[in-house]
């Protein structure tokens, strides 16, 4: 009797084992599961996993690795570039087919293509499949056949457009073929950083698939109920802090958006309801974010906008490292910047308030901030990230206008009208061994506006 074929199973941004059409896919296919991993960080276009990204990723493929190796199938490590390790791996195992699940940085997409060239010139069939999102980036399209360049019309069409899928489960058992290459050790990838600034971010997450899940349904059980009015409230656990584990892969979308309709149609919800309320916007905005990307592939590095080419940024390198380090005296920017450094993460509503100090009120460029974010955020993903920053600036697709410029101050008594937030995270706020403010709200405010028409024609 010969041996079953063997299918490599390529693990990227998709960590989990329910819901994967790629390790489906190639179970269904009869053929004996090698599943791996190829840290390749040259591949990524410049824009590698920051320090956060990399240490939940060791954790998350910790957690992988020990959920396949229960149903039989060892996770195999290796180091790219990717096709070399593909085509090793295939040598190594008698493997004959790569199956993997679609990602949309512009850098991946370009692996992806090579591949799709390259492996079958190599004898292995390749096999890509839709995961990361509700909808692929180019699927939905304006009526004159073009990309949507604001929000709420993107909003409208996925909700009339997008029937989402039934999710799936996780495969019982997984083969493993004869011949199982050698796997580098998880350590062996550097994941970690020497310095373990990282440390406390063990406090506060829990990666991995199952960590994962239980936080889905605890959100859902929970502060999903009050999520339109909590979501800007820092002071509250009004969130549902999914973020980093869609990122990762180790939720599915199609997972969020089934447990949230069944927990709001539990509640009393019709699907029309649930379907336009706050939460759903949320995960929209992550799938026009995808799109967006893809559509304009420089929108991490570049303005959309090209005018604000010509903005004459000051870039104080001194005001810029205060702001990292959340030693602004400016108690709500402060506080966000603490979180952020001690977390690997910050509440949305104090990102904006936040990145509007350092891009207008400081007039220093965003792709700085950008960058700081992507690596001190457990969810940095470049989609969001990018057109986050720059609808803060300004510079993007529907972004906010330059002039619109967040008051700390005004922001804090809104939405943190207690106190507790910023107490949390800057204890000596209000006392006489805080910082006094970088800059004058007020002024400053006027400069970046006198700035900005500086921009427009006479």
């Amino acid at each position: 009797m010969s041996a079953a074929p063997v299918a490599i199973v390529w693990f990227r941004q998709d960590l989990r084992l329910a819901d994967n059409p790629a390790l489906a896919a190639a179970r269904e296919s009869g053929a004996a599961i090698l599943p791996v991993y190829v840290w390749s960080p040259d591949e990524e276009g410049g824009w590698a996993p920051g320090a956060a990204s990399r240490w939940w990723l060791h954790r998350s493929l910790e957690q992988l690795g020990a959920r396949l190796a229960e149903r039989g199938a060892p996770l195999v490590i290796r180091r790219g570039p990717s096709f070399d390790a593909l085509r090793d791996l295939a040598a190594e195992s008698g493997a004959t087919a790569v199956y993997w699940n679609r990602r949309y940085e512009p850098a991946a997409v370009a692996v992806e293509n090579a591949l799709r060239t390259a492996l079958p010139a190599a004898g292995l069939a390749a096999h890509s499949f839709a995961s990361a999102l509700l909808i692929e980036p180019w699927a939905l399209q304006t009526k004159t056949g073009g990309p949507y360049q604001v929000y709420t019309p993107y909003w409208r069409a996925f909700l009339a457009q997008v029937k989402v899928g039934a999710v799936t489960g996780s495969p019982a058992d997984l083969p493993a073929p004869k011949r199982v290459p050698a796997s580098l050790p998880l350590d062996a990838l550097g994941l970690l950083p020497r310095i373990p600034w990282h440390a406390s971010l063990a406090g506060h997450w829990q990666p991995g698939e199952m960590a994962a899940r239980e936080s889905l349904l605890a959100f859902s059980r929970g502060a999903l109920a009050d999520y339109a009015t909590n979501r800007d409230r820092p002071d509250l656990a009004g969130t549902s802090r999914l973020s980093p584990h869609l990122h990762f892969g180790e939720l599915s979308p199609r997972q969020v958006w089934t447990q949230i309709g069944k927990a709001r149609e539990r509640a009393g919800d019709s699907r029309d309801t649930w379907q336009q309320g706050r939460y759903v916007a949320e995960l929209v905005w992550r799938e026009y974010a995808a799109h967006v990307l893809h559509h304009v592939p420089t929108l991490p590095e570049l303005p959309k906008q090209a005018t604000f080419d010509r903005l004459p940024w000051r870039n104080d390198a001194r005001e810029f490292a205060a702001w990292c380090q959340g030693r602004t005296g400016i108690a709500l920017v402060d506080a966000g910047l603490r979180e952020l450094w001690q977390t690997g993460w910050m509440h949305n509503r104090v990102r904006m308030v936040a990145a509007s100090l350092l891009v207008k009120n400081l007039l220093h460029r965003w792709q700085d901030g950008e960058r700081w974010f992507w690596d001190t955020l457990v969810d940095a993903d470049l989609a969001s990230n990018a057109l986050n920053w720059q609808w803060v600036a300004g510079t993007g697709p529907d972004a906010a206008p330059f002039f619109r410029i967040f008051n700390p101050d005004t922001q804090a008594e809104k939405f943190d009208p207690d106190g507790d937030y910023r107490r949390r995270w800057v204890p000596e706020a209000g006392t006489a061994a805080y910082l006094p403010p970088i800059v004058d709200l007020k002024s400053s405010r006027q400069r970046a506006l006198d700035t900005y028409q500086s921009l427009r024609p006479p």
